[in-house]
């Protein structure tokens, strides 16, 4: 069976880190529904928005999934990331790769946490100066989970969110639209804090 096909057919995959340190590496891909890496496209997108503010960064991969946006993060020079999946199958191909990719030591440090997203939020209280909130679309979490990260994050922090084109995340009124772009499936947003 082709990628393709397999794709359509809900087979697991994979999906490869673009570019740093661990370029070309592949990740876990389960056959979950609502699971959907942010395509290879919109990843070196954001990633050319992101660099400037990456190295040193703490990151949270609030809805990680195959963990394709957090692994990004930390091969492109982030110095933390979190990555948060509550998926069983999805959890397990996230530890396997942090085990696998954090042993040659050339990325930032990898910490993944077995919890739902709000659960995670409610215990943890960061801060974070890049966040990926990138829910399963069928389950409406973007107004509640971006209202329980806001006060976890640094002035001036990153917040990427993807969304249906049709869906309206509801964004805190505060936060200001950086950078965006769209697919046919998807609205990819990146959204600045205030400063102050």
């Amino acid at each position: 069976m082709n990628a393709k096909r397999a794709a359509m057919a809900g087979a697991p995959g994979q999906v490869r880190i673009i570019g740093g340190a661990w370029r070309g590496s592949k990740l876990p891909v389960p056959a979950l529904p609502g699971l959907r890496p942010t395509a290879d496209r919109v990843r070196e997108t954001l990633f050319n928005w992101l660099q400037p503010a990456l190295p040193g960064a703490r990151v949270l991969d609030l809805f990680a999934g195959s963990g394709a946006l957090g692994f990004e993060a930390a091969s492109r020079g982030a110095a933390r990331v979190d990555l948060v999946e509550a998926a069983p199958a999805a959890l397990a191909g996230l530890r396997e790769s942090a085990a696998r990719l954090g042993r040659d030591g050339s990325g930032g440090a990898l910490v993944v946490h077995g919890a739902e997203a709000l659960a995670f939020l409610a215990a943890e209280p960061g801060p974070w100066d890049i966040a990926f909130v990138d829910p399963p679309f069928a389950a409406g979490l973007w107004p509640a989970a971006l209202a329980a990260l806001s006060p976890r994050l640094v002035p001036g922090a990153f917040v990427y969110v993807e969304a249906p084109v049709a869906v309206a995340p509801g964004v805190p009124a505060a936060w200001r639209l950086h950078r965006e772009l769209a697919t046919r499936e998807a609205r990819a947003a990146l959204y600045r804090v205030p400063t102050a």
